[in-house]
Parts: structure tokens; C-alpha cells; sequence
């Protein structure tokens, strides 16, 4: 029997260690019995806390918080998006309300406290991928490990005898491993190979593209720009700070980098469903414009739907609702038209559009030539269903029959005060309502109707309806950088997760029969069923060049210890070998059979060479009284 030389387990495990070594860029967490606090001092402490924040476990733990503190950016009215929604928040909870502000929950997203969960994710993403970067690009510049000396140790294995020479064996095993495309090169008697390097690459390019996406989004928050513009039919819209109805800006936008455009609603396309259970479903809205870029720039046509928006300049245009603007004409007591003029009502119902507005006309006089200003407060709906509907709410948004009514109201409106004030309120405080015959002055007027004043302070006629829409102007300049690393994380996702790293050895050395052992192992990051998948298949492909030898003596006899073979083996039919690791196996223990003190390869091989045992050269220094390795996992 081959002579047999004890070998340590701790040198064996040393051994697999460094063969699996180096699989993965991702840093080795502590166990929680090994952590120990850093020496005092200001730089122990600050190289612990470093420690901790670029940990991948600090991180995840930083951006579950960044979600978390996102919610109440959704259920809370804020600031930045709609400043009255909560103005009537403080006024529904008063008790609530400064809590809340105390807490920054009005204004979520630049609160000191989402700010700094924000800049930690950033600074903790960083600090873990810089040193993966460099010690991945420090892999790729290495070669794979040298070979264990007990490859039947290893997750996937196989063997088989062959005639071959060593060299040609190792050499065709190379020019094979480089043909499949794995970095490989010869090391002693063995060649290391290693392939799957995209899955770090796709590991690091998820945590870069994440980074990219919120560098997009702090970008998108600090150079942003967006506002608001309601449009009548025939009206226009120029883009310029004085123009916008509302508009918000990120802290580095400045305001003199308004690109020079503007556009002009012409007309508005509207229809809705008149049948069915459907009845009143909006199937088209479309607003048709002209529009220009630049202070001479040429006039174009175009038009704007529902998440269709018109790109102009680096700004979307986009459209928001849409509404009726009642079109009335105000006389005075000198019988003198101080107003004429579409006045936008807001709708109150979205479904059928009863909507609300007022009619402010602060320039009349009576008609001894006093000056009284006039307010004109009611609501207007597209589609009156009659004096015996029984409402004077709409029943259809379209305008089959339009109806208008008014309350009128003089005095002061208060629009010399010079404090704001809304176009869609009118503020009663010292204003007086008509009264006539002891009733207020009221009238739902169709179109062509005029309504009357008492005491001869004038009238106003309802002449006709248009339409208007709100458009919202936006700038994001982050919008295709997040877009990028959106993708960009799909990809490294995908390459993370369907691509395995993995290293395979082949080792042929020649035994003391004069018949080489070839010897084939492969190590994965992580235990998967395509590996011995993949082990098999290269030892067949190996197996023209490293053919099956015949043997010309029973191994039972040798192993008896006989010095003249008394049983000659049946030869093999070379034609019907099958390819020696097509199911790679690995061996048994080296104590789980005394008579076997070296792992054979599949039992196709051992039936086919008509040999029992299977000698390998990294088998010779095993012990047979070796225990055998409980931590070893099920090999395929």
C-alpha cells in the first residue's frame, strides 16, 4: 500500500480557506462576541465610528429609517407642495399643529432630521464601496489561489485515471478553462481557473447607481423649479416670475435662469361618456396651444394631454385640471362698462363640475358719481337639470345647459389695503349686500341674461362661457440622472443574483503505476446545484484529451498485496466508455473506508476502467485514521 503521511485538520482548513478566499469583495462583519471598543482617544473613537458607519449593516439600517421617514412626507400636508392645505391643518388642529411644527413634519423633506439620515446613507454607501472598488480591481490584477492539497474536500469533485502525460493533461485543461472563458494559469502540478468576476461587478454597480440616484434627487431638490398658471381660452402665458400664480424653487435655482418661452391656449377639447354606467367619464382632454422659445423665436402648434406634457427648453408643461370661466360684462350707475372679462370658477364637483367663484369690480361709481365698488359672489353649472330637478347642482360636466348664479354685494372689497388676497374669495367684512323688497339681490341668469342692481348702480350680464386649464411648468434637472441609475441598479441587480463566482482546479500528477490521475474540483461563493452542473460538463469536454486508461490489473489483488497479478481485468471497449466526471461525486472521508485511503470519481468511472481504487497523488498523505470533517456540507 502507498505510504501514508499524517496531515493536520487545521492545515486541511487552512488549506480550503485560502482556496475560497477573495470570492467576495463585501466586508467581514464582527461577531458579536469579537467586537472590543477602540482605545480611548479622539482617533480610536473616530475609527470606530467610521467602522460602523460603512458597514453594510449600517447602512441597510439607514435607509429602512430614510423610508420610514418618508411616510409622513405622504400623509402630511407640506409646505413646499401646498402651502394651504396646511394653513387648514393649523386650523383643524390647533393642538396638533405645533407639535408637528417642532417636529419639521411640514416640511419633511428639508428637515434637519431627514436631512441627516439622508447625508449618513450617502457618506456610510460611500465609505463601503470605495475599499470593495479597490479591492476588487486588486483581485482582478491577482491570480486564482493555488490548488488545496485535498481537493476531495471541496464542494464539487470528480476524478478519473488516463494514459495521457501530465503536461498534455494540464495543458489541454487550460486552453479548455480560457476557451469557457475563465482567468486561468498553471500552478505546480495543478491549473486554478475562476470565472463569475461580473457578479461583483453587478454587486458594485447597484451600490453606485444607488448613490447616483440620490445625488439625482438632492440635485433635483436643490436646482429645481416649478409653478403653476391657470389659462383662459385666448389667453397667454409668458415665462417670467410675475407671471406664475404660485411657484417654488430649489435653494441654488436662481430665478434670473428662466428660460425665455411662453405659450397661448387657443382652444380646449373636452368629451365625456353620455351613456351607461359610465356617464360622465372623461374619454378626452386636450388643450391645443402655441407656443415659442426665445425672445424672437418662431410660433408653433401643439397641444397637451394627460401625461402627455410639451417639453420646452429643458421645462415639461403639464396638464393639471380644467374648468369653466363664465364670460360677464359689469355696467356701473353711469351706465359706463367697467368690466368685461372670463372669470375662472373653481369646481366643486369634479364629477359634474358645480363650481364657485366671485366677480370683483373695484373701479364703479354710482350714479351721482360716488365710487362703489362692487363684489358679485355664486356658483355656475355646465348642465342645469330644470326647475323640477330639484338641485341646482350640475348633472353633466358638458355644457348642454349652462346656468349662472350670482349675489351682489357693495362697499369696500378691501383690495386697497394692500395685503393679498385670493381672486377666487371675496371678502365680505365691510362689504353690505343688495336688498331689495326686503330680499337679497340674487339671479341664476343663462346665457345673455343681466341682472339688474337696485338704485340704479348698474348691472351685469352673463354672456357666455369658456373654458381654462391649468398648466404646471416644471424643471427637474435630476430626472434623467435618476433615470440612469435606475436602470443601471436593475442591471447590477440582475448580474448579482444570476451570476455565481467560482474557481475550479485541475490537478494531474502521475502515479506510482505510471498512469496519471486527473483530478477536478470547483468552490462557489455560495453552494448551488450549477456548479457540479458545470464541473461535470468541463470534464467531459476534458475527457478527449485525458481519455480513460485501461487497466491491466486487478487493484483487489494489489491491494492483497500480491507481487504478480492473478486476475487479468477485462478491457474496455473504448467506444463505450462514458465521459469519466459526468456526475462528479466527491469522495468519502478519509476514515469512512480503510481499505479506500483515496476518493474515487463516479462509479461510471470506476465500472468502466474495471478498477476498484482509484489512487490519486493528493490522496497519498492522507491518514486513514483521519476523523472525518463534520462541517463538511453534501457535495453533489
Amino acid at each position: 500500500m502507498a505510504s501514508k503521511t499524517e496531515t493536520p485538520r487545521d492545515a486541511d482548513d487552512a488549506e480550503v480557506g485560502a482556496a475560497g478566499s477573495q470570492l467576495s469583495t463585501a466586508p467581514e462583519e464582527e461577531a458579536a462576541g469579537e467586537v472590543s471598543l477602540p482605545s480611548l482617544g479622539p482617533i480610536g473613537w473616530a475609527r470606530w465610528f467610521w467602522r460602523q458607519l460603512t458597514s453594510m449593516r449600517v447602512a441597510l439600517i439607514l435607509l429602512f429609517l430614510l423610508s420610514l421617514g418618508a411616510i409622513p412626507g405622504s400623509l402630511v400636508p407640506q409646505t413646499s407642495i401646498d402651502p394651504t392645505k396646511v394653513e387648514q391643518f393649523r386650523t383643524d388642529h390647533p393642538t396638533l399643529a405645533p407639535l408637528y411644527d417642532k417636529l419639521g413634519l411640514f416640511h419633511v423633506y428639508s428637515s434637519v432630521w431627514f436631512s441627516a439620515i439622508y447625508l449618513l446613507l450617502f457618506i456610510s454607501l460611500i465609505g463601503c464601496i470605495v475599499p470593495r472598488s479597490w479591492q476588487f480591481v486588486g483581485q482582478l490584477r491577482g491570480r486564482p489561489p493555488r490548488a488545496p492539497r485535498r481537493l476531495t474536500r471541496l464542494p464539487a469533485y470528480t476524478t478519473w485515471r488516463t494514459d495521457r502525460a501530465p503536461d498534455e493533461v494540464l495543458g489541454a485543461a487550460r486552453r479548455l478553462l480560457k476557451k469557457r472563458r475563465f482567468r486561468a494559469h498553471t500552478v505546480d502540478d495543478a491549473v486554478a481557473a475562476e470565472k463569475g468576476y461580473l457578479r461583483e461587478v453587478g454587486n458594485l454597480l447597484f451600490h453606485v447607481s444607488l448613490i447616483v440616484i440620490l445625488v439625482a434627487v438632492a440635485v433635483g431638490s436643490l436646482w429645481k423649479s416649478e409653478g403653476g398658471k391657470l389659462v383662459v381660452e385666448g389667453d397667454g402665458f409668458a415665462n417670467s416670475l410675475t407671471q406664475y400664480d404660485n411657484f417654488k424653487s430649489g435653494a441654488f435655482y436662481d430665478t434670473d435662469d428662466l428660460e425665455p418661452f411662453g405659450f397661448s391656449l387657443k382652444s380646449f377639447d373636452a368629451s365625456y361618456e353620455r351613456t351607461g354606467p359610465q356617464k360622465g367619464t372623461p374619454r378626452e382632454f386636450r388643450a391645443n396651444i402655441s407656443y415659442f422659445q426665445g425672445a424672437d423665436g418662431t410660433e408653433h402648434q401643439g397641444k397637451i394631454e394627460v401625461n402627455h406634457p410639451l417639453e420646452i427648453a429643458d421645462s415639461k408643461i403639464f396638464l393639471l385640471s380644467h374648468g369653466y370661466a363664465p364670460v360677464v360684462e359689469v355696467t356701473d350707475g353711469r351706465g359706463k362698462q367697467v368690466y368685461s372679462g372670463a372669470v375662472p370658477f373653481l369646481p366643486q364637483d369634479m364629477q359634474n363640475y358645480t363650481s364657485t367663484g366671485v366677480v370683483k369690480v373695484p373701479n364703479a361709481q354710482t350714479a351721482a358719481g360716488k365710487r362703489n365698488q362692487l363684489g358679485f359672489s355664486g356658483f355656475f353649472v355646465p348642465t342645469y337639470g330644470g326647475k323640477g330637478s330639484g338641485s341646482m347642482f350640475s348633472t353633466f360636466p358638458a355644457l348642454d345647459n349652462p346656468r349662472l348664479t350670482l349675489t351682489a354685494y357693495h362697499g369696500d372689497l378691501g383690495v386697497d389695503s394692500g395685503l393679498p388676497q385670493s381672486v377666487y374669495q371675496l371678502e365680505k367684512k365691510n362689504l353690505k349686500q343688495y336688498q331689495q323688497d326686503g330680499r337679497a339681490v340674487a339671479q341664476m341668469m343663462k346665457p345673455g341674461e343681466t341682472m339688474k342692481l337696485p338704485g340704479g348702480d348698474g348691472s351685469i350680464k352673463f354672456v357666455g362661457v369658456k373654458q381654462w386649464a391649468t398648466f404646471q411648468v416644471s424643471h427637474q434637472p435630476g430626472n434623467g440622472l435618476a433615470l440612469i441609475g435606475a436602470i443601471a441598479i436593475l442591471i447590477g441587480l440582475a448580474g448579482s443574483l444570476f451570476i455565481q463566482r467560482r474557481r475550479v482546479w485541475v490537478r494531474a500528477v502521475r502515479g506510482a503505476d505510471g498512469v496519471t490521475v486527473v483530478e477536478m474540483a470547483g468552490l462557489g461563493r455560495s453552494e448551488s446545484a450549477r456548479l457540479p452542473e458545470e464541473l461535470a460538463d468541463l470534464a467531459a469536454a476534458l475527457e478527449p484529451d485525458a481519455p480513460l486508461a485501461a487497466e491491466t490489473a486487478s487493484d483487489s489483488d494489489a491491494q492483497a498485496g500480491t507481487d504478480t497479478a492473478t486476475d487479468t481485468a477485462t478491457a474496455t471497449d473504448a467506444s463505450a466508455k462514458p465521459a469519466p466526471a459526468s456526475t462528479p461525486v466527491p469522495a468519502p472521508s478519509p476514515a469512512a473506508d480503510e481499505k479506500k485511503p483515496t476518493p474515487t470519481g463516479s462509479e461510471n468511472t470506476a465500472k468502466s476502467t474495471g478498477s476498484t481504487d482509484s489512487v490519486g497523488p493528493a490522496d497519498s498523505t492522507d491518514s486513514a485514521d483521519d476523523p472525518a470533517d463534520p462541517s463538511e456540507g453534501a457535495r453533489a
